[in-house]
């Protein structure tokens, strides 16, 4: 559920080397601001209170009752558009539209937030043990792929906020969509959706403001060559691109 940096597309095209020498000092992170807590806080707030209360339990069911009703096929586009926000940064930069942060520094900084934020969705999942829409199991809550997706989208945008406010739009868009599906297809509910957003948003600003101290104290101040490759694979059955890099 939380593999990095694999996409499925529609088409292959060349292979491309995004290769930059880089020191660890370089990283661009943001400075706190309680406000930032406002928006993950009340989604997450949302998402727990939901845990207990009996009016937003109904809510759940009603939300999980009209979209059966208007929707009773199964779309399983969000098993890939959790990946394609986070995916998107080393996109743009390897052809050529430059972030915030150097390759090393953004991995980093991505690794972090997803460490942080599996930990979070796991311990929340084994936890509160709220059994999924579809009687499949009982760690619905929170959603591990919206979590993911706006995991993404939060890093995104905090790459891209500098050139064009619409990169993080389109990311958000993306990870909204995939929140929508994960109630599609029946796997989760409305509370879990908000949850497991709050959560992925708050662990990819975690992550920009210890970024500084992680990059500092666990991975030294060498100079290092680092390169990234985005390849073209094909498995019999489907074709898409896969990212690698090494330091």
């Amino acid at each position: 559920m939380f593999s990095l940096f694999s996409v499925v597309a529609t088409n292959a095209q060349n292979t491309v080397k995004d290769s930059i020498t880089v020191k660890n000092d370089t990283v661009k992170n943001i400075k706190f601001n309680y406000k930032q807590l406002i928006i993950p806080g009340v989604l997450i707030g949302y998402g727990l209170i939901g845990l207990e209360s009996d009016y937003l339990k109904g809510f759940n069911s009603q939300i999980h009752t009209e979209v059966k009703e208007d929707i009773d096929k199964k779309i399983t586009i969000d098993d890939f558009s959790q990946y394609a926000p986070a995916v998107s940064v080393y996109a743009l930069n390897a052809f050529g539209v430059e972030g915030k942060n150097n390759l090393k520094d953004r991995t980093i900084i991505l690794g972090t937030s997803y460490v942080i934020m599996t930990a979070t969705v796991l311990a929340l999942k084994s936890i509160t043990k709220v059994e999924r829409p579809d009687g499949s199991s009982n760690n619905s809550f929170p959603s591990g792929h919206t979590a993911t997706a706006f995991a993404g989208a939060e890093f995104l945008y905090q790459e891209y906020k500098d050139k064009s406010i619409w990169y993080g739009i389109a990311g958000y868009a993306v990870a909204t969509g995939t929140g929508i599906f994960r109630m599609v297809n029946d796997r989760h509910w409305l509370t879990d959706v908000a949850a497991g957003a709050g959560i992925g948003i708050l662990s990819t600003k975690i992550a920009y403001w210890v970024s500084p101290y992680v990059t500092k104290k666990i991975f030294g101040e060498r100079e290092k060559r680092v390169t990234s490759m985005i390849t073209p694979f094909y498995n019999g059955k489907q074709m898409g691109f896969g990212f690698a890099m090494g330091f």
